[in-house]
């Protein structure tokens, strides 16, 4: 007959859970790596008995797996990755088919983009958002400024676009040049056609719980926890990031999604232990790899949402060894996109998590479209 344990003598003693024992011996038994004593703290009210298995002798001081009653092993296998990719075109088929259903009607939403400067990844970002408004339906609309604009100027320009009824969604590209003042020209923009969701309007009513249009990066995540089944009401919920862009908004949707909900940022005391205690953990910091594996409680799910350029041989091989694909990225571009999360240590402790690229980033231009066409709607009342 198994011994079964709710967890494992050296762990155990450690936090001085002597009496959490079934059944004493077996020393030297660990489980440290794969469940923490909180974990078991909050598996044992519901019962379920845990087992641990001694190390064969050829692994020495390796840490055994974590076993449930049944025999299965708890958090032995590497987490699944989220297709942000399919999400995404799932999003766009079904806004392509509502789309179909205005066009019939005789509407078709529109959306402009204003560009400022020759920035060649807004440029280009830019482009892949026009492209996808003509494969969907949209009609769509690019205004090129020069970098030299004056503020006055671009506020006159989205005015325009204001009053005109073609349009009605408006997206000012950021970053903006630096003698532009990006404030006065995100609040100029027309709430209801504030389709980046950014407007001190919006925030205030994405704060009180109102229907309006939210932030595309982060109702993005939401969208990509909630089609990949994960249960966000009860769940503790670390946001790291405080952008107005994502980070805040991120943090309200989540709470007015139930979740119990942590903003933490570069200043936050104990960072890693803070992060340890999450069910669910959206990295927004922007710092390369900076969740490490032993941030991460075991089961977590991790939403990364860091787009960090790394160009550094040295710095890909410490990241992702000799993974064949991360290296022809690399020699094709001369770089490659990583996220916040450390992706090759985090996988082996996460439940589920998002890849980079892959996850989050497609995301972004389907909830935009998705809130362009709920712009539409709202506008024109259909």
């Amino acid at each position: 007959m198994m011994k079964l344990w709710e967890g494992t003598i050296p762990l155990l003693a450690e936090e001085g859970w002597r009496d959490s024992l079934i059944e004493a011996g077996a020393p030297g038994w660990s489980a440290r790596r794969y469940c923490s004593a909180d974990l078991l703290l909050r598996l044992r009210p519901i019962g379920l008995a845990l087992r641990a298995t001694p190390s064969a002798p050829s692994l020495g001081s390796a840490h055994p797996p974590l076993l449930c009653e049944e025999g299965h092993k708890f958090h032995d296998v590497a987490a699944t990755f989220i297709n942000g990719t399919k999400i995404a075109e799932d999003i766009k088929r079904e806004v392509a088919s509502e789309l179909e259903d205005l066009k019939h009607r005789g509407i078709q939403p529109g959306l402009a983009v204003v560009l400022v400067g020759d920035d060649a990844a807004s440029s280009a970002y830019v482009n892949m958002k026009a492209k996808t408004c003509e494969q969907l339906g949209f009609y769509s609309r690019k205004l090129t400024m020069p970098s030299s604009l004056s503020t006055d100027q671009l506020l006159c320009e989205v005015r325009k676009l204001n009053q005109d009824d073609a349009i009605d969604g408006i997206l000012v590209q950021l970053p903006l040049p630096k003698h532009l003042n990006k404030h006065a020209i995100l609040e100029s923009v027309d709430p209801q056609k504030d389709v980046d969701g950014f407007h001190s309007a919006n925030v205030g009513s994405l704060v009180l719980g109102h229907e309006t249009l939210v932030a595309c990066t982060p109702l993005g995540v939401m969208e990509v926890l909630r089609r990949s089944g994960v249960k966000i009401e009860g769940a503790n919920a670390i946001v790291l990031g405080r952008s107005d862009d994502v980070g805040k908004p991120q943090a309200i949707l989540l709470m007015h999604a139930n979740a119990t909900v942590t903003i933490c940022h570069s200043k936050t005391r104990n960072l890693p232990d803070v992060v340890r205690q999450a069910d669910i953990v959206v990295a927004a910091i922007g710092k390369t790899a900076m969740v490490t594996r032993d941030w991460v409680k075991p089961g977590a799910v991790v939403i990364d949402v860091g787009t960090n350029k790394v160009s550094d041989r040295a710095e890909v091989q410490r990241l992702f060894g000799d993974d064949p694909t991360r290296w022809k990225d690399f020699e094709k571009r001369g770089y490659i996109w990583v996220g916040d999360v450390d992706e090759r240590g985090v996988k082996e402790v996460a439940s589920m998590m998002t890849p980079v690229p892959g996850g989050v980033g497609p995301m972004t231009i389907a909830t935009l479209m998705k809130n362009t066409l709920k712009a539409a709607r709202t506008r024109r009342a259909v």
